[in-house]
């Protein structure tokens, strides 16, 4: 699939879920995230161009009290996971709010899993 993707999104490591607002069902769990979208991993796929809106539960956040957001979006792609029994839907949100922006900063902040790179001493071969 090409990357159309103008800005690089946050890999969480948080079990973030998402729920369809007015289905009432859990979509899946929040496995990236940017003020203009996310991908959700959950266990069906999604048609391109549904909208829908999310309903996502917030983890713990330093400063903020609410324990859900709401966002209308669109189903941008949907495409099976590596592991065959998941799929990942790429989810555009249609409108963000200051408030909600300012959650959603906070939740890449505090959640992103970060790579860092172990510094391993070479030790010297055997008989050297």
């Amino acid at each position: 699939m090409q990357e159309r993707r103008k800005v690089q999104r946050k890999n969480l490591m948080a079990y973030t879920q998402v729920f369809d607002l007015y289905g009432g069902y859990l979509l899946g769990y929040l496995g990236d995230l940017h003020l203009r979208g996310a991908m959700v991993i959950g266990e069906k796929p999604m048609p391109e161009n549904t909208e829908i809106t999310l309903a996502i539960e917030l983890p713990e956040l330093p400063g903020i009290t609410a324990s859900r957001i709401t966002i209308p979006a669109r189903a941008a792609w949907s495409q099976q996971d590596i592991s065959p029994e998941f799929f990942n839907v790429g989810f555009e949100f249609k409108e963000v709010t200051l408030e909600q922006s300012t959650v959603i900063e906070a939740i890449m902040t505090n959640y992103e899993f970060r790579r860092v790179a172990s510094i391993y001493t070479i030790k010297p071969s055997a008989g050297k």
